[in-house]
């Protein structure tokens, strides 16, 4: 885990700041981003990592549902990759423990990047005279299944966005934040969304049922395998519409919403949170102030805001 100094933070609230410094393995580093934004990692080689989670975009495609190989759709909205290194698992319905696995999944699904095996992708990568060195220089056995996941795993893992202006307004800085804002963190923690929506990623660190009060999937209509969340990872009835929590970190760049992405806007997904999950209705103007509070937790990638 990274080391965050504590100095200055305010310890009492629910949420800490995103650390400001990770040790990795920068030629990994560098290795990975090469791969992340690679198509011949897909069947059809127009497909990388990078399609949909777009970093230019808050590492999200901002699209319903994806676009994968094969112009095939995804079953679920694509969350964002940033900070993802810090989510306690991967996937809405957490059926990776890891980002190495997590990427696994993604290269050889058929319905992200093509069916296809590690042998077949292998091979394609070694037809790059490019990757064919750089791998022998950073490991022992070269381009392998494990090596990919490795190099792209730790290129996720320093896709971290510290120095929000909530960051620093939890460091100390009172002035970081507007008094507006610090009224929308308060409505936050008074209505109850701080439950779940806590931690460093304010989300990503615990399961919760998507629909306390009420069947949201049902109310929508035309319900689907992808809506049964952990369920389908499970079996276990009590995992039916449970969902790993989302962050709300950079949440003001993700849109649209939800694992379903039917949530267009912040005032639909704050609406459907209160009616589904807090059992009440939330007044505009306290929904407003939340959105304004929402707006702090953009933060900074390599130094520059996102």
């Amino acid at each position: 885990m990274p080391n965050q100094s504590l100095k200055n933070v305010v310890l009492h609230e629910p949420i800490q700041p995103i650390t400001l410094e990770l040790k990795l393995d920068e030629n990994k580093v560098k290795l990975g981003n090469k791969l992340f934004h690679e198509p011949k990692l897909s069947s059809d080689n127009h497909i990388s990592c990078a399609s949909c989670h777009n970093l230019n975009t808050g590492g999200t495609d901002r699209l319903m549902l994806s676009i994968g190989s094969n112009k095939k759709l995804s079953h679920v909205n694509t969350p964002t990759v940033f900070n993802s290194g810090l989510n306690f698992k991967q996937f809405w319905n957490g059926r990776s423990e890891t980002l190495e696995l997590q990427a696994e999944i993604a290269i050889l699904s058929g319905n992200l990047m093509g069916k296809q095996t590690w042998l077949e992708v292998i091979n394609k990568l070694k037809q790059v005279s490019e990757y064919d060195s750089w791998f022998k220089q950073i490991y022992t056995d070269g381009i392998t299944g494990d090596n990919i996941k490795d190099a792209i795993a730790t290129f996720e893992h320093s896709l971290y966005t510290p120095n929000s202006r909530f960051d620093q307004f939890l460091q100390g800085n009172q002035n970081a934040i507007t008094e507006e804002e610090k009224q929308g963190y308060h409505r936050f923690k008074s209505y109850g969304c701080v439950s779940c929506h806590q931690g460093m990623l304010l989300g990503g660190n615990m399961f919760q049922t998507f629909g306390l009060f009420g069947n949201y999937a049902s109310d929508r209509g035309e319900v689907t395998k992808a809506d049964l969340g952990r369920f389908n990872v499970t079996g276990d009835e009590r995992d039916r519409y449970v969902f790993k929590v989302p962050s709300l970190r950079n949440i003001v760049l993700t849109s649209p919403y939800f694992h379903d992405g039917s949530a267009k806007t912040l005032e639909e997904a704050i609406k459907a949170m209160a009616k589904y999950q807090l059992g009440r209705k939330v007044p505009e103007t306290d929904i407003d102030l939340i959105i304004k509070f929402l707006n702090t937790l953009t933060g900074q990638y390599q130094e520059k805001p996102l």
